[in-house]
């Protein structure tokens, strides 16, 4: 989709998505990706693409582009975006859309760190939040769970010393682990190709996924360690409280209303891992939550993420950001 630049700093870079054949109105949508994932998940490809969506309803859409990570970004952590990326971004969006509120969509770990961004500071002007996708118990998610005790008992030595020596974990590391957490896919995709040679929707789909992977991000060393050390040794999210830099931060400080979608086929955030949310939103004006089909991936962008995430977010915005 054609966009942009609005906004630039260290680690993001602020989109604003071109209108389509319906002026833009109501107040702005800011797509959030995970940390080492491309921001091309929100705009996979034509019919599949989040990004694409809003746009042809004439909702004003913008996108936040976090970059390539390099050896020297080794000492960054979650603090730089919660506490400047985040902020800097949802800021830039308002003032630019004429200081209206901002309704945050978000995939993955983008969604954790838009909830502990808002939970932080409630003087942003965010509307709501809507996440895709992001798990906050750990224990719930069976690639982690069996390894859980082993991590335990070596107090994180397994992989510390790994990426301190690497500065972080590479795109190649990040790119393989999220093939293997959909490996039977892997495995039988020679084979789903071969019976849809006639399905030039299917193929196409499968083209874009192989580019998504192929532009994974590495992850900082810094911010790498605080998410192996807090959100996986110690699941600290399940108690929806974060230590971030000397403060803490609850999630029970977000006041706006939440829109919670969860892969019912997510092998990297299963349904289960992702409802858990609901539980640690005490104080959300509105927590509303849904099970859709898909994977990880498939959920946000997959071929029937139309008719069922997209139409539960459209709902949700109907209501929270109705277009005038």
């Amino acid at each position: 989709m054609p966009r942009t630049l609005i906004d630039k700093g260290r680690m993001r870079s602020v989109y604003r998505f071109a209108e389509g054949n319906m002026p833009a109105s109501g107040d702005p949508v800011l797509l959030v990706p995970p940390l080492a994932a491309p921001s091309l998940c929100f705009d996979l490809r034509r019919g599949c693409s989040l990004a694409e969506h809003l746009v042809e309803q004439g909702r004003s859409t913008y996108l936040v582009d976090f970059g390539t990570v390099s050896f020297a970004d080794r000492t960054l952590g979650l603090e730089h975006w919660i506490d400047d990326v985040l902020p800097h971004t949802i800021r830039a969006v308002s003032r630019d859309a004429g200081d209206r509120p901002v309704h945050v969509v978000a995939w993955c770990l983008g969604g954790i760190m838009s909830l502990l961004t808002a939970a932080d500071q409630p003087g942003l002007p965010i509307a709501s939040i809507s996440t895709v996708a992001a798990p906050f118990d750990v224990t719930a998610i069976p690639l982690i769970a069996p390894m859980k005790p082993l991590v335990d008992f070596t107090q994180g030595w397994i992989l510390t010393p790994a990426y301190r020596l690497l500065g972080g974990a590479p795109r190649a590391l990040v790119k393989r682990a999220f093939q293997l957490s959909a490996i039977d896919k892997v495995v039988t995709k020679p084979y789903a190709i071969l019976s849809h040679l006639d399905d030039a929707d299917f193929l196409a789909q499968i083209e874009a996924v192989d580019r998504f992977t192929d532009n994974m991000i590495a992850y900082p060393g810094r911010t790498f360690g605080q998410l192996y050390h807090r959100f996986f040794r110690a699941n600290d999210l399940a108690e929806g409280t974060f230590d971030l830099g000397g403060r803490r931060i609850t999630l029970a400080e977000v006041k706006v209303p939440v829109l919670i979608i969860a892969g019912k086929g997510d092998s990297i955030a299963p349904e289960r891992a992702v409802r858990h949310l609901v539980d640690v939103l005490d104080n959300a004006a509105e927590v509303e939550f849904h099970a859709c089909p898909g994977g990880h991936l498939g959920v946000l962008a997959g071929r029937g993420a139309r008719d069922t995430t997209w139409k539960h977010l459209d709902d949700f915005l109907a209501v929270h950001n109705p277009m005038a």
